[in-house]
């Protein structure tokens, strides 16, 4: 895993050029791994907008996810949805094409991230889930199980379409 002090973040890229502020949105969200208060906390705003910025992802997108993965294994306490939903997120862009190649350094890294997300799920089960953390955690365990239809269904699931298929009103 590419350590967060290495000078060659600034190599890879996210959506607005180099990736050099993303150790430091990681550094951030290490220290503060709880839920979210709404879409604008720091730094899951900054991270989704660089990272899978309108459905692409970019090299840095594939660097920052083992960092990602690591903080959730860590943290004891309940985590913010992201933690599963931004990994799923950038594997389902990674398979439907929506990014570059995983840059060849990096790649067992995030293969091994992805694959940890079903451990890391199992980590924080007997917390309390709210839908968008059961949403999330199971697209997450979806892509770690390389079912990326699956997975990508459940992240466009909202209350709305949850409520459509329970009425079986599909017009």
């Amino acid at each position: 895993m590419l350590s967060l002090d290495d000078i060659r973040w600034s190599e890879l890229q996210h959506a607005y050029g180099d990736a050099s502020n993303i150790p430091n949105l990681l550094r951030r969200l290490a220290s503060s791994p709880g839920p979210k208060r709404n879409d604008q906390d720091g730094p899951w705003f900054d991270l989704w907008s660089s990272l899978c910025h309108q459905g692409d992802v970019y090299s840095a997108s594939y660097v920052a996810v083992p960092h990602i993965v690591k903080i959730a294994g860590e943290v004891k306490e309940p985590v913010d949805f992201s933690f599963f939903q931004l990994p799923a997120a950038i594997e389902i862009a990674r398979r439907t094409g929506h990014g570059p190649d995983i840059p060849t350094a990096y790649a067992d890294d995030y293969h091994r991230a992805i694959a940890q997300l079903v451990e890391n799920v199992s980590l924080h089960r007997s917390e309390a889930w709210d839908q968008p953390m059961l949403l999330s955690a199971a697209a997450a365990q979806a892509v770690a199980k390389g079912h990326i239809d699956v997975a990508e269904a459940l992240l466009n699931l909202d209350a709305d379409w949850i409520a459509k298929i329970n009425s079986f009103e599909f017009d």
